[in-house]
C-alpha cells in the first residue's frame, strides 16, 4: 500500500467500498447491514472528494522543501496523514470483503472502526481544503500565513471547532509507526483518568502513578475515551497540563526510569548562586563584560542545573562544586568519587530541556542524557529554568543565558577544558538554544560553536501553517494546548476567566488575583523594556508613539516591546523579505499556483499584509510576477467559502475555545520567536543542526528557520525523521524507531564537537 501512488490507493478503495456496499445493501433490512452500507458509501463519497485536493498539494508541495535532498514540509506531512487513513480503510475494506460471510466475522466491531476512520477522513478532507486555502493565501514561499492578525485568529477560531475526538479514540496514533501506538493508547487512558482525578482534586498534585490507570472505562470504550479527551485539550487550563507531564517526575516512576537507564558517575543537582560576574568580550579578551544573575518578575534567585558525567573527571569532585551541590531529598544518593579521575573532556554539553515552557526538569530528561553522556564521553549540564506560568518570558532565557555564561567561565569545575562548547535542547528547549546563543552575540561573550535543536519551536505566534493543521490529530501538541503554553510564557496565561471561575474566587480573591496580574504587567513590561534596550541598543531606530489603551494589560503589553517595532518593522522583516522560494522563478511553478488559486472558491478580502514576511526579493520584477501569480493573495482564510458545497465536516460538540494571543506584542520578540529576528541577529548564530519530525505540528518552525539561515549564508542541516511524534527523545528507549532518531542527535552533537580539520599542507 505504501508503494501505491494516490490514484491507484483511491481507485482501489472506491471499488472494494462499492463492492462491500452491494452485499450488505443485499443481506436485508438488519440495522447493522444498514450501517455497513451508509459507511461504505461514506467512504467511496470523501475518497473520491479527498483525492482532487491532495493531488493540487502534492503538485507544489516540493516547492516548499529546503532543499531536493529534504523533502519534508507541512503540505507533505498532511499528504502523507491522509494516504495513512486512506490506506487503513483500503486494508479494512479488503478484510470485510474477505471475510465478510464467515461466521467468525465481527460485524459490530469492523463497523465500530470503520464508522471511526470514516470520521477521520472526512476531518481530513476539511484540512486538505485549509491547506489549500493557506496555499493560495499566502505569499509565495510561506509556510506561515502572514496578513491581518484578526484573519488569523478568525481562522483559526474557525479550524479549532472541528471534531477531534475520533482522532483521540479507535484511530489514535494511526499516523505513526506502530511501535508508538499501545504507547500512546497508554497515554490516552491515563491522561482521561488523570483529568477525572483533576476535576475532583481541584489542585491536581496529589495523583499517584497507581491512580492513572484505573479508570477501566476509558480503557474498553475507545468513543468515550476519544470524547473525554477532547474535553479535556479543549477546556483544561495550563496548570492542568503542567501537572500531567510531570508525573514522569513521581519518586516511583523517576526511579523505574533510572533503573533503565545508563549508570553514570556523576548526576548532581547544582545551585548557582545569583551573584555577579565578568565574562570577556570575544572581540577584545582585555575587555569584560558583567553578567547579571536573572531578575526578571521574581528577582534575584539561584539557577539550578544538573551535571551529568559517565566518568569522574578532574575539576568535578573540588570542594567548589561540592559547595554548589543541592540535595534532592532522602532518596538521592552520593556517590563517593574513585581515587582515579579521568582527564578534563575537551568539550561540554549544554543542554536546556523542553515541555512548553511550563513543565517538566532534567529529571524527566536525565535518562536519554546519561546515554549522550556516555556515547559522546563528555560532561553535560541540563538546564532547570524557571516555568511558566509563574515565571513568563523573560525569566527562562535569563537563566539558561547566565548558567551557560556561568558553565563557560567555569568549565574546569565540570571537567572540561571548554574547547568545544555545544547547545542542546529539544522543543521549547530548542527555541532557548537559539535564543540564548543570540543573546551570548548581543552581549559579546563567546557563542556557541554549534546548536543541535530536536524539533524546536521557532515562531511562538500563533499562525496558520500546514503543518500546525496536524495538531487537529496530535495526541501530544493539540493546537488549544500549544496555545495555553504559549499564553503561559507569554504571560498572558490569566487573561481569561469564566464566571465560574470568579464565583469560585469570591470578591476578596478577584481582588487579590486582579491586584497580582497588574503587578505580574508591571514587572513584564519593566524587564521586556530593559531586556530588549540591552539587547538591541546596538541597533537603535525612531521610535514610534505608543497609543494608549484603556485596559492596563493592554497598555503594559504594548508598551513592554513599543521599542520592538522599528527592528522588527525594518531590518527583521526586510530579512524575511528576502526568503523566497527556491524555484519560484520557475514559470511551471508559478503557474500551477496561479491555476490552483484560480481553482479555490473566492474568499472574503482582507487587509493586505504591510509586510511580506516570507518573500526572498532577488529582484524587484520577479517579486512583482510571484505576487501576479498569487492573484488570490489579498484574500482572507476565514471564509465560509473554504469547503465546497454540500461538503460538511463534523464540528466539536465542546464548541469553540478561547486563543488569546493574536493581538500580544511580546510574541514578536525576536528573543520569544527566533525565526522572526533580523538578519543581522541570525548572522551571529554558530552552525545550527535541526531534527525535525515529518508529522510534527512544529516542522514548518525548523523548515522555515532553516531556509532562513540557508538564505542568510548560514552554515544549517535539517534532518527530518518519518513517522514518529514530537518528543522522540523522551521516548528513545521505546522502539527501534526512535532508539534512530535520538541516534541521529547524538551524530549532530558529535559533528559540533568535533574540532574542525586543519587544512593539509602542500
Amino acid at each position: 500500500m505504501h508503494t501505491m501512488d494516490l490514484h491507484t490507493m483511491t481507485q482501489s478503495l472506491v471499488t472494494l467500498a462499492e463492492d462491500n456496499m452491494a452485499f450488505f445493501s443485499s443481506q436485508g433490512p438488519g440495522e447493522t447491514a444498514r450501517r455497513l452500507t451508509s459507511v461504505f458509501a461514506g467512504v467511496r463519497e470523501q475518497a473520491l472528494g479527498l483525492e482532487p485536493a491532495l493531488v493540487r498539494l502534492l503538485g507544489v508541495a516540493h516547492l516548499f522543501d529546503l532543499d531536493s535532498e529534504t523533502p519534508a514540509n507541512g503540505y507533505r506531512s498532511l499528504v502523507h496523514t491522509a494516504r495513512c487513513c486512506l490506506a487503513h480503510l483500503l486494508h479494512k475494506s479488503r478484510y470485510v470483503a474477505s471475510n465478510r460471510r464467515s461466521i467468525f466475522f465481527r460485524a459490530s466491531h469492523n463497523l465500530a472502526e470503520l464508522e471511526a476512520y470514516l470520521v477521520a477522513l472526512t476531518q481530513l478532507r476539511a484540512l486538505a481544503y485549509y491547506a489549500q486555502h493557506l496555499l493560495a493565501t499566502n505569499q509565495p514561499g510561506g509556510l506561515f500565513f502572514e496578513g491581518d492578525e484578526r484573519l488569523t485568529a478568525e481562522f483559526l477560531q474557525e479550524y479549532v471547532t472541528l471534531h477531534k475526538g475520533c482522532f483521540y479514540g479507535r484511530c489514535l496514533g494511526f499516523q505513526f509507526t506502530p511501535a508508538i501506538r499501545p504507547f500512546l493508547q497508554t497515554i490516552s487512558i491515563g491522561l482521561v483518568s488523570f483529568g477525572e482525578h483533576y476535576k475532583r482534586n481541584e489542585t491536581g498534585l496529589s495523583v499517584t502513578a497507581s491512580s492513572l490507570f484505573t479508570s477501566g472505562r476509558f480503557a474498553i470504550d475507545p468513543e468515550l475515551r476519544g470524547a473525554e479527551f477532547e474535553r479535556i485539550i479543549q477546556n483544561l487550563d495550563v496548570h492542568f497540563w503542567k501537572a500531567f507531564w510531570n508525573i514522569t517526575e513521581i519518586e516511583v516512576l523517576s526511579s523505574l526510569a533510572n533503573m533503565a537507564s545508563v549508570t553514570v558517575r556523576i548526576s548532581r543537582l547544582l545551585s548557582l548562586p545569583p551573584e555577579a560576574f565578568e565574562m570577556p568580550l570575544t572581540s577584545d579578551p582585555k575587555l569584560t563584560v558583567t553578567i547579571s544573575p536573572p531578575l526578571a518578575h521574581t528577582g534575584p534567585g539561584p539557577v539550578l542545573i544538573r551535571l551529568i558525567s559517565y566518568e569522574l573527571r578532574e575539576g568535578q569532585d573540588s570542594e567548589a562544586i561540592s559547595n554548589l551541590v543541592k540535595s534532592e531529598g532522602p532518596w538521592s544518593l552520593e556517590l563517593r568519587p574513585r581515587h582515579q579521575q579521568a582527564p578534563r573532556s575537551q568539550s561540554l554539553v549544554v543542554h536546556i530541556h523542553g515541555g512548553g515552557f511550563v513543565a517538566q526538569t532534567s529529571k524527566s530528561h536525565e535518562p536519554y542524557l546519561k546515554s549522550w553522556a556516555q556515547e559522546l564521553g563528555v560532561p553535560i549540564i541540563s538546564i532547570d529554568y524557571s516555568l511558566a506560568p509563574e515565571a513568563p518570558f523573560p525569566r527562562a532565557l535569563e537563566e539558561c543565558f547566565f548558567a551557560y555564561c556561568w558553565a563557560v567561565k567555569h568549565c574546569a569545575l565540570l571537567g572540561s577544558t571548554g574547547e568545544r562548547i555545544c547547545l542542546a535542547g529539544d522543543s521549547a528547549g530548542g527555541n532557548l538554544c537559539f535564543t540564548v546563543s543570540l543573546r551570548a552575540a548581543a552581549y559579546g561573550v563567546r557563542v556557541p560553536d554549534g546548536i543541535m535543536a530536536a524539533y524546536p519551536a521557532t515562531m511562538l505566534q500563533s499562525a496558520a501553517s500546514p503543518s500546525r493543521l496536524l495538531s487537529l490529530m496530535d495526541p501530544l501538541l493539540p493546537l488549544s494546548v500549544l496555545s495555553k503554553c504559549v499564553s503561559a510564557y507569554a504571560g498572558a496565561e490569566t487573561e481569561d476567566h469564566s464566571g465560574s471561575d470568579e464565583k469560585a474566587l469570591g470578591m476578596m480573591g478577584i481582588v487579590r488575583r486582579d491586584t497580582s496580574l497588574l503587578l505580574r504587567d508591571i514587572r513584564l513590561g519593566a524587564s521586556s523594556w530593559l531586556n530588549s534596550f540591552l539587547e538591541l541598543s546596538g541597533h537603535k531606530s525612531q521610535k514610534k508613539p505608543v497609543p494608549v489603551a484603556e485596559p492596563i494589560r493592554r497598555s503594559v503589553s504594548e508598551a513592554a516591546l513599543a521599542q520592538q517595532e522599528s527592528p522588527l518593522d525594518t531590518d527583521s522583516l526586510k530579512g524575511l523579505k528576502n526568503l523566497s522560494l527556491k524555484g519560484y522563478s520557475e514559470s511551471s511553478d508559478t503557474s500551477k499556483l496561479s491555476e490552483m488559486s484560480q481553482s479555490l472558491e473566492a474568499l472574503a478580502p482582507s487587509k493586505p499584509s504591510e509586510v511580506n514576511l516570507f518573500l526572498r526579493p532577488e529582484d524587484a520584477l520577479e517579486e512583482a510576477e510571484a505576487n501576479e501569480a498569487l492573484s488570490t493573495k489579498d484574500r482572507g482564510p476565514g471564509s465560509p467559502a473554504t469547503f465546497p458545497e454540500g461538503f460538511h465536516p463534523r464540528r466539536s460538540s465542546q464548541g469553540p475555545i478561547h486563543m488569546p494571543l493574536y493581538s500580544a506584542p511580546i510574541v514578536k520578540n525576536p528573543f520569544m520567536s527566533p525565526l522572526l529576528a533580523p538578519d543581522h541577529m541570525l548572522k551571529t548564530l554558530p552552525p545550527v543542526h535541526i531534527v525535525a519530525c515529518a508529522l510534527d505540528p512544529m516542522l514548518d518552525d525548523s523548515v522555515m528557520f532553516a531556509r532562513r539561515l540557508r538564505a542568510l549564508g548560514q552554515p544549517v542541516t535539517l534532518r527530518v525523521v518519518e513517522d514518529l511524534p514530537h518528543g522522540f527523545l523522551s521516548l528513545a528507549s521505546l522502539c527501534r524507531e526512535t532508539r534512530q532518531a535520538a541516534q541521529l542527535c547524538v551524530e549532530r552533537i558529535r559533528l559540533i564537537l568535533t574540532p574542525p580539520a586543519a587544512p593539509a599542507h602542500p
